[in-house]
């Protein structure tokens, strides 16, 4: 099987979320099981200048609109893997600061940009003289595969027979565009209708995506049900996502334990084990120190890393903050995000320095050490497609406190006696998107950290136990490309 996987960011070549972490394992994991897999992501400026891909020689002349350009195609390889990446060069729409924007707000040429990376995907690879059995697109960024394929490429005797397969990471973000933007997909205006690209007046091109696609899958199974279940969740596609009910799957991420792992973590000050954890007490006495915490293993320490955004709970965890500061533990932010929640988090460790710090930045080498030195890591997402934090948390032995939504209600179990002793229980869950209830998820946890240390250790080497990786999802995306190709020699 080949399959030509298309994503708008890949680590270690961009990343701008969680798209890019996927972007590189999910491939890796296809590898081992003996797909081919091409990677096509845009030449983005510093792709371009400090990994310096090479030059295959191929490009291919389209039309945007008024407008002809020129697409080049560079590769590079994936390190440690045989997965190609090929990238698309155009420095007009990509070689800039941002991927998808700088200081000033999103590139106000988005939609161009990216329905030109699509059309290039489809010209070069064809140049390249591979066929392709299956296109995996990824996101509103590369929706517009699907939908060529079905439309401007339908009767194109290299892609005639591929099928597609059209992946849903977060149905938030779904490249929704002025009417005109339109004029520069290339089709006949029958398909700007309610039936295919067109959204109360607007372009949508994760709908194209949706509407067009042999296949769809996200990235849990519960957030495959919930945004189909209501307009919070699937963000007004609620409607079309229910009529391809039949056709949508959830696959749990996977995650990537030779980088998150206490055992061999080199951004950590100790490594451990789950029957040693004598060097997570080191982390955790390094991480009370960075924050100016007295330091003392009798206090609880609950951490977050993440996106500062009222998606992430922020809007129910700020009103009870002082009270679960007064319980006596000792709280510890890292992210940035909305201006306002920023401005709020600092604002609250300049009142109780003792107790609270936020680190308003990104850092790689600190959002490991909370991991590893913190007792309890905090997420009450109002919707979390499948989250990666509650996977290191449990990895690391810090016990997740999370909402129940999405993939944290997949691979969180909440502690009960019961739970523990038939080795399910990972850590604390709330079921209501209220402050109460994430308050009495923290003090279920607290009190069992303060009373119970037998408990809660048992409780934490359980927890580490846990493995959630991609040699178990990448089988499962094997079966819907086969089904995906099956509907395909179907039509």
């Amino acid at each position: 099987m080949r399959v030509l996987f298309a994503t708008s960011e890949v680590v270690p070549f961009s990343k701008t979320g969680g798209l890019a972490d996927v972007s590189n394992a999910l491939p890796k994991a296809l590898a081992d099981l003996g797909v081919e897999v091409h990677i096509f992501s845009p030449l983005y400026a510093k792709v371009k200048d400090e990994f310096k891909p090479t030059d295959t020689g191929i490009k291919a002349e389209l039309r945007v609109f008024r407008r002809r350009q020129t697409a080049f195609l560079r590769r590079a390889k994936l390190p440690n893997s045989p997965v190609e990446v090929f990238f698309v060069e155009h420095d007009g729409y990509f070689y800039r600061p941002g991927l998808y924007g700088d200081e000033r707000g999103p590139y106000r040429d988005n939609s161009e940009r990216f329905i030109f990376f699509c059309r290039a995907v489809l010209e070069t690879a064809k140049a390249l003289g591979h066929h392709y059995d299956v296109v995996h697109s990824n996101e509103w960024q590369t929706a517009m595969l699907p939908v060529y394929l079905k439309t401007l490429y339908a009767d194109d005797e290299h892609w005639h027979r591929t099928a597609s397969v059209q992946a849903l990471h977060n149905l938030a973000y779904q490249g929704v565009f002025n009417q005109w933007d339109f004029n520069f997909t290339g089709l006949d205006w029958e398909f700007f209708s309610w039936r295919y690209l067109e959204f109360w007046g607007k372009l949508n091109l994760l709908k194209g995506g949706i509407v067009f696609a042999d296949k769809l899958v996200t990235v849990s199974p519960t957030y495959a049900e919930e945004i189909q279940s209501s307009a919070e969740y699937g963000c007004g596609l609620e409607g079309v996502l229910k009529s391809r009910s039949h056709d949508l799957v959830g696959i749990l991420n996977g995650c990537d334990y030779t980088v998150w792992n206490p055992e061999t973590d080199k951004l950590i000050p100790a490594n451990y084990t789950e029957k040693d954890l004598s060097g997570k007490a080191q982390c955790k006495a390094a991480l009370q120190q960075e924050c100016g915490f007295e330091k003392t293993q009798n206090v609880m320490l609950v951490g977050i890393v993440t996106r500062l955004a009222e998606q992430k709970g922020l809007d129910i965890l700020l009103p009870v903050l002082g009270e679960i500061l007064d319980l006596g533990v000792q709280f510890v932010v890292l992210g940035t995000g909305d201006k306002g929640y920023e401005k709020a988090l600092a604002e609250m460790g300049r009142r109780r320095p003792d107790r609270m710090r936020a680190f308003i930045k990104f850092d790689e080498r600190l959002a490991h050490l909370i991991e590893a030195g913190a007792d309890a890591f905090l997420m009450p997402s109002r919707y979390e497609p499948c989250g990666l934090n509650q996977m290191y948390s449990m990895r690391y032995g810090t016990i997740p406190i999370v909402r129940k939504t999405g993939g944290l209600a997949d691979t969180v179990r909440d502690f009960t006696p019961q739970a523990l002793e038939d080795g399910e229980a990972t850590g604390f869950v709330f079921e209501d998107y209220k402050a109460d209830a994430l308050l009495s998820a923290v003090k279920r946890a607290y009190g069992l950290f303060s009373e119970d240390k037998e408990t809660w250790l048992a409780l934490v080497r359980n927890a580490m136990s846990k493995r959630f990786t991609w040699d178990k999802s990448a089988p499962k995306y094997l079966r819907l490309y086969e089904e995906a190709m099956a509907k395909r020699r179907k039509e």
